[in-house]
């Protein structure tokens, strides 16, 4: 039995404003096959550390540079190749910066309480129960 597998390490943020808002961001349908609005995130590179990952990335995508980001969950499955794939969940509301639209999608905050009323990209809305959840990594994996 080998010890390797092929894997896929990625990242989600979810960004709070204190006041209740969060930051989303609209996935065109045209350019992703994981589209509609999803919080900011990506693939990590090589050699490249977890926390600091998901620091680029969300930079990248909403122009916001956060700090300390807590691990509060993960999501695994595998894809259609037999190839693992993870998805660390952070959340965070130390930022600064003004927010702006990227390549990847229009980033807007976004009220918690309108969030039923977007067009959720696939099991966002199981997603965000594990950013949720108060006790720290209380729902660790999530298997799609």
């Amino acid at each position: 039995m080998s010890r390797t597998s092929q894997v896929i390490l990625t990242n989600m943020c979810l960004i709070e404003d204190g006041n209740g808002n969060i930051v989303m961001q609209i996935r065109d349908p045209k350019r992703y096959s994981w589209s509609g609005a999803a919080l900011p995130g990506g693939h990590i590179e090589e050699h490249e550390g977890l926390v600091e990952s998901v620091i680029r990335e969300v930079k990248e995508e909403t122009g916001l540079t956060i700090r300390h980001p807590q691990l509060v969950g993960m999501k695994h499955w595998y894809t259609k190749e037999d190839v693992r794939y993870l998805v660390f969940l952070y959340r965070t509301s130390d930022f600064e910066g003004e927010l702006r639209s990227s390549k990847e999608g229009k980033v807007r905050w976004v009220a918690r309480k309108e969030l039923a009323e977007l067009n959720l990209a696939y099991d966002m809305l199981n997603l965000l129960r594990v950013f949720e959840e108060k006790t720290y990594l209380n729902s660790f994996i999530v298997n799609a």
